[in-house]
């Protein structure tokens, strides 16, 4: 029996981060669905609508919506009316919820999270940090961290770095290399400090795709201690054992995407603030 296709159109006034994460976390939940999703986004005039509102009658489907102009927005929803097109505005249950109990009306206003104020310039700087303490570099800058990541080699620090920035974190990470001491600043961390790690098995399988890219696929990987099985597990043990040492705390990233570890991250860091907190609130005058 042929499969069943919905065509999804996800219409917003912005960069449509709100709308993808939505229609994201919610196709997740459905085995295998067969959902064709049309973006439509940055969309503020009517002759941007009226480009939408062919795409919609020539491939119909439900449409979820983020539109703060009413103009543009009632002409969406009229005209799917008209072709008996569902429609949702995926930021409204949210608004009611938050007007009745703030006690205000929220003000009509597009794309209102990625105005240039503090916030956006904050991420900014975090991001050119990251940029500039990856990978164990700048070891002196670790002192303006707000988090420094620790690891092997290939066990998503980088990553995890750059996605905190977009939250405005300034993320440090340093490698834990077999045979090569820490930077001494890490002794007494001026901020919390996580160790990633790896199952073995996933860990071997990402640093041969990491050879393949970078043209080292000639190497002999039974004899590279960089792929090397006993090698990468007594790699992976010892840094453990170095985190352990330090009492700093440790996420298996193996099965997580990079978004769970971050919030994992942001979590064990609200953690040793609460921590230094009552520390100092404990400690005599």
């Amino acid at each position: 029996m042929a499969q069943h296709t919905t065509n999804l159109h996800l219409v917003s006034d912005s960069t449509g981060e709100t709308l993808n994460s939505i229609a994201r976390a919610t196709l997740t939940r459905f085995e295998a669905p067969h959902v064709i999703q049309h973006r439509w986004f940055l969309v503020r005039s009517r002759f941007q609508l009226e480009q939408v509102l062919e795409g919609i009658q020539a491939e119909p489907g439900p449409v979820m919506f983020t539109l703060a102009d009413k103009s543009l927005r009632h002409s969406l929803e009229e005209f799917a009316g008209r072709l008996g097109v569902t429609t949702l505005s995926v930021l409204d249950p949210v608004l009611e919820l938050l007007q009745k109990e703030i006690g205000e009306a929220a003000k009509e206003k597009r794309a209102a999270q990625h105005v240039l104020d503090a916030d956006y310039f904050r991420r900014i700087d975090a991001m050119h940090y990251v940029l500039a303490h990856d990978d164990g570099q700048g070891v002196a800058g670790i002192q303006e961290a707000d988090v420094c990541l620790v690891g092997v080699s290939r066990s998503s620090k980088t990553p995890t770095c750059f996605y905190l920035a977009n939250r405005g974190i300034k993320a440090a990470n340093v490698p834990i290399v077999p045979g090569a001491a820490l930077p001494d600043i890490l002794d007494h961390p001026p901020c919390p400090v996580i160790g990633l790690t790896i199952e073995v098995g996933a860990l071997i399988e990402i640093r041969r795709h990491r050879l393949k890219l970078i043209g080292a696929g000639g190497v002999r990987q039974d004899t590279n201690d960089y792929v090397d099985l006993d090698s990468v597990k007594a790699e992976i043990l010892a840094a453990r054992r170095l985190c352990t040492s330090h009492g700093w705390p440790v996420i298996d990233v193996t099965r997580r995407s990079i978004e769970e570890t971050a919030a994992t991250v942001l979590q064990l860091m609200e953690a040793w603030h609460a921590r230094s907190t009552k520390a100092s609130a404990a400690a005599p005058a």
